[in-house]
C-alpha cells in the first residue's frame, strides 16, 4: 500500500507542478516583457523598512481588507489558513515519503500546533459559509449593477471556494483516520482531529491503513489541483499580492500624478521627445510597464473598487474592476504575439492573430477600453483607496488618456475650450490676467502683491488659484481666507496677474506637455520671488503644489487652508464667537481627503464654531463620494447616467442640513448647481446653502473683528 501511495503521489505532484511552472514561466516572460519601471524597485531599496511594515499591516495584518469587518475577518482566517494549513501539507508530504506514522519532532507533536492548525481549518471553514452567504445576498443575477460582483467570474469563485472546502474536509478526514490509528502525534490537542477520529472507531487497523492512505492521496491532490487553478485564475493573488504590495507607489498610489517614462524608465523631456521613438503614454497593452502587468495580474475581482466608484454608482461605463479585467485579459491573450520574435510573428495565421487581438486597438468604440469608460473617471482615488492589493488604476487611466490626448488627439471636444484657454490665457475661463486682482478690491484691507521679491515678511504666498480668483462662488472663500489670516495677523501676498494655472485641469486630461509647460513656468515664477511657504485654498492647486511641482524643481512648505485655519484656531489666533445655530454635513473634497488624508481640520474647525451641528453623509471620509469636477470632468459634460453632483447631494439632503459644507472651490460649484437643481423642484428647502468651511469660520468671528483687528 505504501508504494502505491508513493508512486501515485509523486505522479500527481510531477504533473501539477508541470502545469504550474509551465504558467508560471508565460507570467515571468509576461513581467519581463513589460516597460522598465526602476522607480518601484529603487523605492524598496531606498526604504525596505516601509515595505516591511507593508508587509505586516496590509498583507498579514490585512488592514485594507478590514475596513469591512465581517468579510475582512472572513478573509482574515481564510489567509491565515493558507499560511498554517502549509504545515498540514509538510505533515502529509511526511507521510506519503515515509510512512503514515512518520513524524517531524516538535512540527507533528507538540500539542499547541495541532490545536492551532484546527482551529484555524475550523475558522477557514466558517470564513467559507461567510464567503456564500455574502456571494449570495449580492449576486449580480439579482442586485446587477448594484452587486459589486457585477462583471467578476462568479463561477471561479465559487470553484475556488470549493476547493478550499475540500482542503479542510480532507485535511480532517486524513487526520482523523490517523487519530483512530494512533498515529497522530498531537493526540486530543487537535480537537478536530481527534473529534473526527471518534468517527472511525471500530474499524480494523486494515481498513484505516487504506482510508489514510486514500485521505492522504486526496488531500495531496486536491492542493496540486488547487495550484493549477489558482495559476491560472484571478486567485492568483495569492502569490502576487505580497509583490504588488512590495512595488506599490509610496506613502499610497494617489496623490501625484506620475511622470511620462522612456523606454529606459526616466522621465521624458518635451523638448527633446520624439513620437515615432518615445512612449507618450499607453496606446497598445505592450507600452505597460511590468508594474502595470503585475497590477492586472493581481486583480481579486472583489470589487470594492466598483462599489465605491462614483462613475459607476451614477450609472456611468466605468468600473474600475472591469478596466484592470479587460486590460488583463488582453494582455494574456496578446501576449504570444508581443512575445514572440518578428520571424515568429509573421508565422501566425489570421486566425490566430484575431485570437490574440493583435489589431484591436487599445482606446476605442471597439477597442479593449471604450472611449466613454476612459473619460468618465474622475481621478477621485475611490479605486486605489479601497483596493486591498493596491493597484494603481488611476496611474493606468491618465497613461491612456496621455496618448489618446497627445498622440490621437482624442478627447471630449468640450475639453479643448479649456485647454486653449489654459495655453493662451493661463486659466480654464479663459480670462484676462487682471481679472486675477479683482477680489482683493472688495476687500476694507490691503493684500500686498508680490512684483518682484516676496516681502521679508510675508510669512505665506496665498496661492489663490484659478476657481477663487475667477469664480464667483469661490471668490467669497477667498475672501475669507484672507479676512482671517488679516485677523490673525499672518502676513501673506499673493502673485497676482503672475500667477497661472498649476496646470492640473491639463495633467488629469492627459495633456502632459502642457502640464510640464505651465508647471515650469509657474515654478521658475515661485523661486525668483523667493517663496518657501504656501497656503492654497483649492485641494487641486494643493495637491499639484505639493506632490507634483517636485517632479520639476519645485519644492515648497504647502497647506491647505483648513489645515492653517484649524492651526490658527488651536493657538487662539482666531476665536469663533458667535454662534451659528445651523445643522451642516460636510462634504470632503477628493484631493484634500482621499489624496492628501486631510480629514480632521476641516471638522475640527467646524467644531470649534458655537451652535454648529454636524452630521456626517454615509459616505464620508475615506469613503466619501466624489462631487464629479475631479480628472478635468469639471470641464467635460456629462452625458450618461445620473449627474455625480446630484448624487451626492441627494447624500446630503438626507441629512437634512441647513448648510452643506466644504473646503474646495470646485466642490463648491459642483454641489452648489446640483443644490439649485433641487431647489427649482421643490426637494431642497430655498434657504439650503453650499459654503466653506472658511466661511463659517468668519461668519462666527467677525463679532470681534474690530477688537482683534485693534488689538
Amino acid at each position: 500500500m505504501f508504494w502505491l501511495t508513493l508512486i501515485i503521489g509523486l505522479a500527481g505532484i510531477a504533473v501539477a507542478l508541470f502545469l504550474a511552472g509551465k504558467r508560471v514561466f508565460f507570467l515571468w516572460n509576461l513581467f519581463k516583457s513589460g516597460q522598465p519601471a526602476p522607480d518601484r524597485v529603487a523605492s524598496v531599496k531606498r526604504d525596505p523598512k516601509a515595505d516591511v511594515e507593508d508587509q505586516v499591516t496590509e498583507v498579514l495584518g490585512q488592514r485594507k481588507l478590514l475596513k469591512w469587518t465581517i468579510p475582512g475577518l472572513a478573509h482574515f482566517f481564510v489567509m491565515w489558513a493558507f499560511f498554517l494549513l502549509a504545515t498540514v501539507y509538510i505533515e502529509a508530504g511526511v507521510g506519503l515519503l515515509f510512512g503514515l506514522d512518520a513524524h517531524i519532532p516538535f512540527l507533528h507533536t507538540w500539542g499547541p500546533i495541532g490545536f492551532v492548525q484546527d482551529f484555524i481549518a475550523i475558522m477557514c471553514f466558517l470564513g467559507l459559509v461567510v464567503f456564500s452567504a455574502i456571494r449570495i445576498k449580492n449576486a449580480p443575477a439579482k442586485l446587477d449593477r448594484a452587486s459589486r460582483f457585477k462583471g467578476s467570474h462568479t463561477g471561479g469563485a465559487w470553484l475556488i471556494l470549493f476547493m478550499i472546502f475540500n482542503v479542510i474536509w480532507t485535511m480532517f478526514f486524513y487526520r482523523g483516520v490517523l487519530s483512530a490509528m494512533d498515529h497522530l502525534g498531537f493526540g486530543k490537542a487537535a480537537f478536530g482531529s481527534y473529534a473526527t477520529g471518534k468517527l472511525f472507531e471500530g474499524l480494523s487497523y486494515d481498513t484505516l491503513e487504506i482510508l489514510a492512505s486514500i485521505g492522504l492521496l486526496l488531500h495531496i491532490g486536491v492542493a496540486l489541483v488547487f495550484l493549477v487553478i489558482v495559476v491560472n485564475s484571478k486567485h492568483l493573488h495569492i502569490f502576487l499580492a505580497p509583490l504588488n504590495v512590495m512595488f506599490k507607489r509610496r506613502p499610497n498610489g494617489l496623490g501625484a500624478v506620475q511622470p511620462v517614462l522612456k523606454s529606459d524608465g526616466t522621465s521624458l523631456d518635451f523638448e527633446e521627445a520624439d513620437p515615432d521613438e518615445d512612449l507618450f503614454g499607453r496606446g497598445k497593452i505592450e507600452d505597460f510597464t511590468w508594474k502595470g502587468f503585475l497590477d492586472f495580474a493581481t486583480c481579486t475581482e472583489c470589487g470594492r473598487c466598483q462599489s465605491q466608484c462614483p462613475a459607476w454608482n451614477t450609472g456611468k461605463p466605468l468600473s474600475p474592476k472591469l478596466l484592470i479585467m479587460e486590460l488583463r485579459d488582453h494582455a494574456f491573450h496578446k501576449a504570444p504575439y508581443f512575445m514572440a520574435t518578428e520571424e515568429q510573428q509573421n508565422a501566425f495565421t489570421d486566425e490566430q492573430k484575431l485570437a490574440m487581438e493583435v489589431d484591436k486597438p487599445l482606446v476605442a468604440e471597439d477597442g479593449v477600453i471604450h472611449p466613454d469608460v476612459l473619460w468618465s473617471c474622475t481621478n477621485c482615488g475611490a479605486c486605489v483607496e479601497q483596493c486591498p492589493v493596491d493597484i494603481e488604476h488611476i496611474d493606468h487611466i491618465l497613461d491612456m488618456r496621455r496618448y489618446q490626448a497627445m498622440i490621437e488627439s482624442s478627447f471630449p471636444s468640450e475639453a479643448g475650450v479649456m485647454l486653449r484657454n489654459l495655453e493662451n490665457k493661463g486659466n480654464p475661463w479663459g480670462m484676462g490676467e487682471m481679472k486675477r486682482l479683482e477680489w482683493i478690491e472688495e476687500l476694507d484691507f490691503e493684500v500686498t502683491v508680490v512684483e518682484d521679491k516676496l516681502p521679508e515678511d510675508a510669512e505665506y504666498l496665498f496661492w489663490v488659484g484659478c476657481a477663487g480668483a475667477l469664480e464667483d462662488r469661490a471668490k467669497k472663500t477667498t475672501k475669507a481666507v484672507a479676512e482671517l489670516l488679516h485677523i490673525a495677523g499672518v502676513k501673506f501676498a499673493v502673485l497676482g496677474p503672475m500667477e497661472a494655472c498649476t496646470g492640473d485641469p491639463a495633467r488629469r486630461l492627459g495633456m502632459e506637455y502642457l502640464f510640464q509647460g505651465m508647471a515650469q513656468q509657474n515654478v521658475e515664477t515661485l523661486n525668483d520671488a523667493g517663496v518657501k511657504k504656501i497656503v492654497a485654498t483649492c485641494p487641486h492647486c494643493f495637491n499639484t503644489l505639493a506632490n507634483e511641482y517636485p517632479q520639476v524643481g519645485g519644492n515648497y512648505d504647502v497647506v491647505h487652508h483648513t489645515q492653517l485655519l484649524a492651526d490658527l484656531v488651536d493657538n487662539g489666533k482666531l476665536v469663533p464667537v458667535t454662534p451659528i445655530e445651523e445643522n451642516i454635513t460636510y462634504h470632503d473634497p477628493c484631493f484634500l481627503g482621499r489624496h492628501n488624508k486631510v480629514y480632521k481640520q476641516p471638522r475640527d474647525i467646524m467644531a470649534k464654531v458655537p451652535g454648529v451641528k454636524t452630521q456626517e453623509m454615509h459616505r464620508c471620509k475615506d469613503k466619501g463620494f466624489c462631487c464629479g469636477a475631479g480628472g478635468a470632468r469639471m470641464w467635460m459634460e456629462e452625458r450618461i447616467g445620473k449627474r455625480i453632483n446630484t448624487e451626492r447631494v441627494d447624500e446630503a439632503l438626507e441629512t437634512n442640513p441647513d448648510t452643506v459644507s466644504t473646503a474646495c472651490p470646485f466642490c463648491l460649484v459642483m454641489l452648489g448647481d446640483a443644490i439649485n437643481e433641487k431647489k427649482s423642484s421643490g426637494e431642497a428647502k430655498e434657504s439650503l446653502e453650499v459654503v466653506d468651511v472658511a466661511q463659517l469660520l468668519i461668519k462666527s468671528i467677525k463679532a470681534e473683528v474690530p477688537a482683534v483687528a485693534a488689538e
